[in-house]
């Protein structure tokens, strides 16, 4: 594995070369990139998950049982949403898309960041919290803020079915999963931003990029993708940029800039 850092730029020159010379060019992103936007981590201290337990209002049979209580969870997060907009590592990954470098980004965070960046291909796995859905007749509607603050549950107004977010609860399956893992079958270097990929299915689409021979960049303060539980490879990461999310990604971006 190859460090980078604000510090140590020895290999960044060689890390755009591999970026400039790959086919298929994806990002894998998660909470991490969206810190810098006032968004906190779920299970960092102070995260909703400490406050909200996810096997208390995160599952999908509590929202069946009880769509007040899961509600309660909702709003919250909604709240936190807010007036968040884009920094400058969502803005340096919809630049590398503009240029075709980056042919798109699976995210597991339910912000909507990267298409206010510009991002164009983006798949939600865990689905997004700007939609209402209907989980008994597929009706769907925009979120409003009136739904963060109204103390009764929305209902659907096709088939009075109380309406939910559309993001993925624990119990549900993960939204688009099928074309996401089209879109990876071709992929020949990933870019994986601000997430530990310890949850699956995403913690996956690493480890089976990296077994076709695939290139691994990953940005974080940590590195966390240390172990390819296939091969015992002790580290599937090629290249660490080590620091701020909101550096690095940037960084990369101005020596491709510098590149081309």
């Amino acid at each position: 594995m190859k460090v980078i850092s604000e510090g140590n730029r020895s290999y960044l020159n060689e890390a755009v070369d591999v970026l400039l010379a790959a086919n298929h060019s994806a990002a894998l992103t998660g909470a991490g990139i969206s810190v810098g936007s006032g968004i906190p981590d779920f299970r960092s201290p102070g995260g909703l998950w400490t406050v909200y337990s996810p096997d208390e209002y995160a599952t999908l049979d509590v929202f069946y049982a009880n769509p007040a209580k899961a509600w309660e969870l909702y709003r919250e997060l909604g709240k936190v949403l807010i007036g968040k907009t884009a920094n400058a590592a969502h803005s340096a990954l919809a630049e590398l898309e503009q240029r075709g470098i980056l042919k798109g980004i699976v995210t597991q965070n339910v912000d909507a960041l990267h298409q206010d960046a510009g991002s164009e291909t983006v798949y939600e796995i865990h689905g997004d919290h700007q939609t209402l859905q209907c989980l008994g007749c597929r009706y769907r509607e925009s979120v409003s803020r009136e739904h963060y603050h109204s103390e009764n549950v929305p209902l659907c107004p096709r088939c009075q079915f109380p309406l939910k977010p559309n993001v993925v609860l624990f119990g549900e399956a993960v939204r688009d999963f099928d074309q996401i893992e089209m879109f990876i079958a071709h992929c020949d270097l990933l870019l994986v931003a601000g997430t530990s990929a310890q949850v699956y299915p995403a913690a996956g689409i690493p480890q089976s990029i990296k077994q076709r021979g695939g290139v691994i960049f990953e940005f974080n303060q940590e590195a966390a993708l240390s172990v390819d539980r296939f091969s015992g490879i002790s580290s599937i990461t090629d290249y660490f940029f080590h620091g701020d999310i909101l550096q690095m990604l940037p960084m990369l971006m101005t020596a491709v800039d510098n590149r081309v």
